[in-house]
């Protein structure tokens, strides 16, 4: 069953990917596909444990029917391990809400000086959520296996802008990127505060996508 998270009308970050897909397409390298459902089973295995079935090897939700493999299992099984091993990420993850969404409307968006919303509002999906300490977290399984090659990673992939996207509509001041590696799970951990050279680097990006969003998506939508 898709989660109706995926039907709401407001802009998410994967709309703003989309479109950037559209105007800047760059050679893919890999299975997207495997790499996606990889990506859930791990967040599913730490987030929401009741929607995996080691028996029939298969995890609720987008990727219901995807062909999941022992080996799949056996490897984010230890890689989860490996994530509640480290002190701070233990931490985050025992004191979090998982899967908590969060939504802004006239949200107030500027690129060049220029000040606009998205018409339908915005919105995100948080892995981990620790609104006491106005601070989230993201889960990402890689095939990195260096604390640098994460953090390249995490530039190539648009992490931080997704980060910023995410830190503004909620309104957290700070957040953690936690990677964990498929290959030697090893945790690589980026932080992220409000209004350092991360946080702002991610601002400009979605500022910059989501105007291109507005002047090519918004508008035609509002139309229709």
């Amino acid at each position: 069953m898709m989660d109706p998270y995926f039907s709401r009308s407001e802009v998410s970050h994967s709309d703003l990917c989309a479109l950037e897909e559209m105007l800047y397409p760059r050679p893919e390298f890999g299975d997207k596909q495997k790499a996606f459902a990889f990506g859930t089973l791990l967040d599913a295995m730490i987030t929401e444990p009741h929607k995996v079935d080691y028996y029939q090897l298969s995890v609720e939700g987008q990727y219901s029917d995807y062909p999941f493999t022992k080996s799949d299992f056996e490897v984010a099984a230890a890689m989860k391990r490996a994530c509640m091993k480290d002190t701070f990420a233990k931490m985050l993850i025992e004191n979090a809400d998982f899967q908590s969404v969060s939504t802004a409307y006239e949200f107030p968006i500027e690129y060049g000086g220029f000040e606009f919303q998205l018409t339908a509002g915005v919105r995100c999906k948080w892995d981990l959520l620790v609104r006491l300490w106005k601070m989230g977290g993201d889960i990402k399984s890689t095939a990195c296996e260096t604390q640098k090659q994460f953090e390249e990673a995490c530039e190539h992939f648009r992490y931080y802008r997704s980060r910023a996207w995410y830190m503004d509509i909620e309104g957290t001041n700070k957040d953690m990127i936690i990677g964990i590696s498929k290959k030697n799970q090893k945790v690589f951990k980026v932080p992220i505060n409000r209004g350092d050279k991360l946080y702002n680097h991610g601002k400009s990006q979605y500022q910059d996508i989501a105007f291109k969003y507005w002047l090519y998506v918004d508008g035609f939508k509002q139309a229709a």
